[in-house]
């Protein structure tokens, strides 16, 4: 994820809203199409933030057989806070939808 897109997730309210159906349905003609254009793009984002997120936490992984020793690493905790922090990948979805920053078309 490039540093604008995460900012723009991170900038996402993390409380769940109530949201305007009607002004959801306007959007494509019929809400249920609506929603599942917001869950098909929250699937993206949940998958990028996992891939993303299993990427950097790999390079904190020990190669030892031993399980008694664990390590406590700062930097992997924060970048866990971080993406504990950041909104749901739902939330995110909806805000690109609301912003009209999800292409997508029928077949």
């Amino acid at each position: 994820m490039s540093n604008t897109s995460r900012k723009s997730l991170t900038s996402v309210n993390p409380l769940v809203e109530t949201r305007d159906v009607i002004a959801m349905k306007e959007r494509t003609g019929n809400l249920y199409e609506s929603i599942v254009v917001v869950s098909r793009r929250a699937n993206q984002i949940a998958v990028t933030m996992k891939e993303e997120l299993h990427r950097k936490l790999d390079e904190f992984t020990v190669h030892g057989d031993n399980l008694e020793e664990v390590h406590e690493n700062k930097e992997q905790i924060e970048i866990s806070r971080i993406y504990e922090r950041m909104a749901n990948p739902c939330l995110q979805a909806m805000n690109e939808f609301n912003d009209e920053q999800i292409y997508y078309r029928k077949k």
